[in-house]
């Protein structure tokens, strides 16, 4: 029964990776030192994975970046535009020159789209198709961290390099033109993945690992029929090595059939922490018409409790029994790149809970455990189910569970519809034709972030803090008014993150001390842990935004983050279901939306980016999902009176396919990330006539590049085109947060001239008309 990993956390213990890559891009570091940070961090994973006693071992699992990215550059999939600027030398500016964009000595090309990973807050660079695309073995970062493992790890029959399999990369990917469907690629793309497997073979490989998780979604025929196609040519032509092909988020027994002509491949993994209904479907078609071996997913890679042992032998020894111990592997469900690498750094948190815990360290040991109890070790279930069985005061509270339960149609209801709202905001706020803002946060220097670890260190007072924090909030209403934005915001000085801050202040959730997570590129982001019944303890937010309003007179925004965002970027218990604790943080969140209204802020934005991420992979799924998440938003948001208006936003996720359901929110405004797919997300206003006002973003704030006047008007003229222009409202696509205040002072000027040059355009129309 071989154990295997199917990725590890690739950031370092203390964000290595991060740090490393921001000095390169700062320019205080050289490409060598750069290279030296990441293959200490890959020597590290596999030293770790090879002492926990895995039997497989992943390689080609580290990025600088983004492994989709890493692919593209692999396949040779780079735009012209990249490959043409002369100023890059390397393959690694060019890798990050697609990720970040590049703007300099004259050249200006903007970065690739970013969107989610399936339903997990990691983003991916979306790889770009012509109909004529070629493919060929561009980059070697596969072949050299092969080398490179071979140095580390004792024997080659462990190393397992890891690849997105040919058909989940095109699914990922999009086409340039419409003209064709990227899915015909797939004769032009399968030769090149059996040359980089041969190429592997050759050097002594002899298991590699094919990520292939669109196996988990509702496949069109014609993605069936090029699967069917792409693992019958690779087997053709690949025999000699062990293909494990992977399925993760969620169940694959509906695709199961895909397999039953012939065996393409020697082993498969199924997940079954996301869909563990499927392993008798699976089992019995192992049983019978299947010579392949079953690779078992059964620790979760996406949460931070300890593995149910009881649970998990139950599945081991079910399919032990079915199809033998021989045609067995066991491992995680899914890469470890979404938890945190080590729990022994946590030294804070109550040991009621910490015991419970397990980050992706401790998730590779508890394979040694499952192994040990098949083989007879029954001290270690006993002691892990008298340890989950455990309970304890802090993680119940009888009153906050039983709201949770008894919401009426009236507390998620608005006073009046969106069109009498409107009436009456506008005669109160008399903003222009196409007000613009921004979403929130503005850049955390070195300063600020210095003031904070103080202030967590207890090396500086209360008073002190404050002070400063209000120093940075006057400042930056003095550049918004500068810049002449109609709707301001305080600036968010006083938060570390937006879901983090909100768990420090919240009854029922806990932050780490490094529990990082990478999110994107450099950007990792803490997850809090939901381990008990949450309720708001007191204000979180009122202070702040009301002493930022009494700072001006133009309009100032509450800053809140929604309860769908605040779970889905959570860590979350598993002992109820996520409903009953989407209910609770909604309700803390509504106290204080009825806080900030009290206190007299008259707009207030509840975030909510993680809506669509949190939906069902399946479509069958999909309606349980927003019965639930979109009550809780209007929990949260539905108490104020008509003239209060809502906010909210959501960004780098595909909306097109939801947009009925994100119109059931019933937010005053929205605003949504549309500046790297360039305003693809208008198509969706041609078949569904959204009723509220919208922001679609007109600056990619996740580039360092400044967008131009020109092209941001285009875009706010792109989308009068589909929304009607007393709706449309002219916005970054995002926080500001991680970016430089040159680069953002300037975009922002940019992004309000083109606003009042699109008002003179539309007001002189209107008048000549």
């Amino acid at each position: 029964m071989l154990k295997h990993n199917l990725g590890y956390p690739r950031i370092g213990i203390r964000r290595e990776l991060k740090k490393a890559c921001e000095a390169y891009w700062a320019k205080k570091i050289d490409f060598s030192a750069l290279f030296e940070v990441g293959k200490r961090i890959r020597e590290e994973n596999w030293k770790i994975q090879e002492k926990a006693d895995l039997d497989l071992i992943p390689c080609n699992d580290f990025s600088f970046y983004d492994h989709v990215l890493d692919m593209s550059l692999l396949l040779g999939v780079i735009s012209e535009s990249y490959l043409s600027i002369p100023m890059i030398h390397n393959h690694i500016d060019l890798y990050f020159s697609m990720a970040r964009g590049f703007q300099k000595n004259g050249w200006d090309i903007k970065a690739m789209e970013m969107t989610k990973w399936f339903n997990t807050n990691y983003h991916y660079i979306v790889p770009e198709f012509d109909k004529n695309q070629k493919f060929s073995i561009f980059s070697n970062k596969i072949f050299d961290e092969l080398e490179e493992s071979k140095n580390i790890l004792k024997s080659i029959k462990k190393i397992k390099p890891v690849l997105i399999g040919p058909i989940s990369y095109l699914f990922l990917g999009k086409e340039k033109e419409k003209s064709f469907h990227r899915m015909d690629l797939v004769e032009n793309l399968v030769p090149v993945y059996i040359n980089i497997i041969q190429k592997l073979k050759d050097k002594g490989v002899h298991w590699i690992q094919l990520d292939e998780p669109i196996l988990v979604l509702d496949m069109s025929e014609k993605e069936k029929k090029v699967f069917k196609y792409a693992y019958r040519e690779i087997s053709k032509f690949c025999y000699g090595i062990n293909i494990l092909l992977t399925s993760y988020f969620d169940g694959m027994s509906e695709n199961i059939s895909l397999f039953q002509e012939e065996t393409y491949v020697q082993a498969l993994h199924i997940d079954l922490v996301e869909d563990s209904n499927q392993l008798e479907k699976i089992l019995s078609f192992f049983s019978k018409e299947s010579k392949m071996i079953l690779s078992l997913g059964l620790i979760n890679g996406r949460n931070i409790w300890k593995n149910n042992y009881a649970n998990s032998i139950q599945k081991i020894e079910k399919s032990i029994k079915l199809i033998g111990e021989n045609r067995i592997m066991i491992a995680p469900n899914c890469s470890l790149l979404h938890v945190p690498l080590d729990v022994e750094y946590e030294n804070s948190i109550h040991v009621d809970i910490k015991n419970r815990m397990s980050f992706a360290r401790q998730k590779i040991d508890e394979l040694n455990d499952l192994e040990k109890i098949i083989k007879g070790n029954k001290n270690i279930l006993l002691k892990n189910s008298s340890l989950l069985k455990k309970s304890s005061s802090i993680f119940y509270d009888k009153k906050i569970k039983e709201r949770a339960t008894k919401i009426t149609k009236q507390d998620t209801q608005r006073n009046n519809h969106f069109h009498i709202r409107q009436k009456k905001q506008k005669k109160k706020f008399h903003l222009p034709l196409f007000p613009t803002t921004t979403i929130g946060s503005f850049p955390q220097t070195k300063e600020i972030r210095s003031f904070r670890n103080k202030f967590r260190k207890k090396e500086l007072s209360q008073e002190k803090y404050d002070e400063k924090i209000k120093n940075f909030i006057v400042n930056v209403i003095k550049k918004q008014e500068e810049i002449d934005l109609d709707v301001l915001v305080h600036g968010e000085f006083e938060r570390t993150d937006m879901v983090e801050y909100f768990s420090d202040k919240l009854k029922g959730i806990l932050s780490t001390e490094n529990g990082w997570v990478q999110s994107y590129g450099s950007r990792c982001v803490k997850p809090p842990i939901i381990y008990g019944d949450v309720s708001r303890i007191g204000n979180m937010t009122v202070e702040w935004i009301c002493f930022a309003q009494s700072q001006t007179k133009k309009l100032m925004k509450g800053m809140l983050t929604g309860p769908v965002t605040i779970l889905q970027w959570s860590f979350v218990r598993d002992d109820q279901p996520i409903s009953h604790t989407a209910y609770q943080i909604a309700w803390a969140i509504r106290e204080e939306v009825l806080s900030l209204e009290k206190s007299g802020i008259q707009i207030i934005q509840i975030d909510e980016p993680a809506l669509r991420e949190g939906l069902p992979l399946k479509k069958k799924y999909w309606k349980s999902y927003f019965d639930w998440s979109i009550k809780a938003f209007r929990l949260s948001s539905s108490g104020v009176k008509d003239e209060t208006q809502i906010h909210t936003h959501m960004c780098y996720s595909e909306f097109n396919d939801i947009f009925e359901h994100i119109a059931e929110m019933d937010a005053d405004v929205i605003t949504m990330e549309t500046s790297r797919s360039k305003m693809e997300l208008l198509e969706a206003f041609s078949v569904f006539s959204y009723p509220n006002e919208i922001g679609p973003g007109v600056y990619d704030i996740h580039s360092p590049r400044i967008p131009t006047v020109k092209e941001i008007l285009d875009l706010i003229e792109k989308a009068s085109k589909k929304i009607s222009i007393k709706n449309i409202w002219v916005n970054p696509d995002c926080g500001l947060k991680t970016r430089k205040w040159k680069e953002v002072l300037m975009s922002l000027h940019n992004m309000t001239i083109a606003a009042k040059r699109a008002r003179l355009k539309f007001i002189n129309s209107s008048e000549k008309g």
